[in-house]
């Protein structure tokens, strides 16, 4: 049987290790925490993501290591890729954790982005405010997600504030630019160059968190393409192998590269239910080098996360249609608890079900 190392054992690792087990494939994780939702279902090693000796013994215990969130130290990375292919690289994740090297990688593939500047100073801000202009916002080059490390700006009285806010640290500052909606774009590339994409996917976020995800609605295909087309020339560039999600801007002018995540992403976990393949179990064949599954979108689905809190299941509307997956963490203000899938045949009865899952995650 084929063993996948992950590094982490969060909410993506448990949901790529119930795929694994469902194609024969074994996973075994890394995380410092005991209890990791992951460690629920897969065999795991307990210590920090920079202990050598804790990296040498998943490398010796997987015939590949992926890893299930995009601040895993890079050295560890290439630690572990000196004793077991690790996939996606660690070039992948040495782009997508600074913001700047990410912005130029989009440029470099033809991906239009927001105006923006680095920052490593408040004389640099000052600097950056007179190129970018208002509205913007900073953002820490690393580290920074779910809009923590992130200060934005109106005025330029503001600017000493935003700079403490994010710490004094390496930043970009980025215009905000209107757009019509958020947009991402998933998709697996295998060993041998094989890419396969998901639809295009809507986001909506409340307080810089991730709310639902659905397959985007009145997509033209030229704008699909062009999505693939990019996100492919993306994963060529890293030679990346496994799930990547870029999300997107949709502008008048076209599509506008946010930011990328070299793994399972949030916005896709309608794919579990929702398509003829879960990105989790896209992400294993791609990185274990068999054949990759089918992505068409099988009903209509959505996901609707679980943020602070968790209604008890029948709070829910009941029926076949409605997933509620629980990671077993402890619950804190704007923490991912959990999501909520929907999937239905008829587009009626989809919608009134969502609204009613929706309506329950919000008022919890």
């Amino acid at each position: 049987m084929t063993r996948v190392g992950i590094v982490g054992g969060g909410q993506l690792g448990m949901m790529l290790a119930e795929a694994g087990a469902r194609i024969g494939i074994e996973c075994v994780t890394l995380d410092p925490a005991p209890d990791s939702p992951a460690s629920r279902l897969a065999p795991s090693i307990v210590a920090g993501y920079e202990d050598e000796a804790a990296l040498a013994e998943l490398a010796s215990a997987s015939d590949v290591v992926t890893y299930e969130f995009e601040n895993v130290p890079v050295a560890s990375a290439r630690f572990l890729a000196e004793r077991v292919a690790v996939l996606p690289p660690p070039e992948s994740l040495e782009f997508a954790q600074d913001r700047l090297l990410e912005k130029t990688l989009f440029e470099e593939v033809g991906l239009t982005v927001a105006p923006y500047a680095p920052v490593s100073s408040t004389e640099d801000l000052g600097e950056a405010i007179d190129l970018v202009g208002f509205p913007s916002i900073l953002k820490m080059r690393r580290l920074g997600y779910d809009g923590k490390g992130q200060a934005r700006l109106e005025r330029p009285d503001q600017a000493s504030d935003a700079w403490r806010e994010v710490g004094e640290v390496p930043s970009i500052l980025e215009a905000l630019v209107p757009f019509d909606r958020e947009l991402s774009i998933l998709g697996a590339r295998g060993r041998d160059g094989e890419a396969v994409f998901y639809p295009l996917v809507e986001n909506v976020h409340r307080d810089g968190i991730l709310r639902t995800s659905i397959p985007a609605s009145s997509v033209m295909p030229a704008l699909r393409s062009k999505a693939e087309e990019l996100a492919l020339a993306v994963m060529v560039r890293l030679g990346h192998v496994g799930v990547l999600a870029i999300e997107l801007f949709e502008t008048e002018e076209g599509l506008l590269g946010n930011e990328m995540a070299p793994r399972v992403h949030n916005s896709g976990h309608w794919t579990i239910e929702g398509a003829a393949t879960s990105q989790f179990e896209n992400h294993l064949r791609a990185v274990t080098g068999i054949g990759l599954g089918p992505t068409t979108r099988t009903a209509y689905s959505a996901m609707v996360n679980l943020i602070g809190s968790e209604p008890p299941d029948d709070a829910f509307p009941g029926g076949p249609g409605v997933h509620v997956h629980r990671y077993g963490k402890h619950a804190r203000p704007g923490r991912k608890l959990g999501h909520v899938t929907v999937v239905e045949d008829d587009a009626d009865t989809f919608f009134r079900v969502l609204r009613e899952v929706t309506r329950t995650a919000d008022n919890t």
